[in-house]
Formats: structure tokens, C-alpha cells, sequence
């Protein structure tokens, strides 16, 4: 357990950051997760929309920290391309 004045005040921070990050992930899954389904539908419009919707929520994950930049740009790749594979 932190003793000193400092360490209880960065347990706190840590605390407070923890529940914004698991907010903001939880976020980006349900993103993700409107795509899947949209894609799983088999309706390529509704996938694209998901999509462009999802798009912006994943690359935010990388600037605030909570995304690889690497893992945001594999899941935006590979997300379009079974989305432009989807027929009609």
C-alpha cells in the first residue's frame, strides 16, 4: 500500500485514469461491434456506415492513449477489407 503523500496521490490518478480508459475502450467495442454485426447482416451500406462511424472512434483510442497506433491501423484495415469483399 502507498505511504507517502505522493504515492497515494498517484494511486489516486491512477484510479480516476483506469475508469476513463476502461470507459473510453468499452467504447470502441461497442463501435466494433456495430460493425461486425453490420457485416455479419450482409448489407455493405450499413457495414460502411458502421464503419465510417467506427473509423474515428478507434484512431481517438490511439491519440488518447489507450490503442497501439499499429493495432488501431490493423483493425481499420482489416475491417475495410472484408467490407469492400462483401458482395453487393
Amino acid at each position: 500500500m502507498a505511504n507517502s503523500p505522493q504515492a497515494k496521490k498517484r494511486a489516486r490518478q491512477i484510479e480516476r485514469r483506469t475508469e476513463v480508459n476502461r470507459a473510453r475502450r468499452s467504447r470502441i467495442r461497442s463501435f466494433l461491434r456495430k460493425v461486425e454485426d453490420a457485416i455479419s447482416g450482409g448489407d455493405q451500406a450499413v457495414a460502411a456506415a458502421a464503419f465510417q462511424n467506427a473509423q474515428p472512434e478507434i484512431q481517438r483510442g490511439v491519440t488518447k492513449g489507450v490503442l497501439h497506433k499499429n493495432t488501431a491501423s490493423r483493425k481499420i484495415s482489416r475491417l475495410s477489407a472484408r467490407i469492400k469483399g462483401m458482395a453487393g
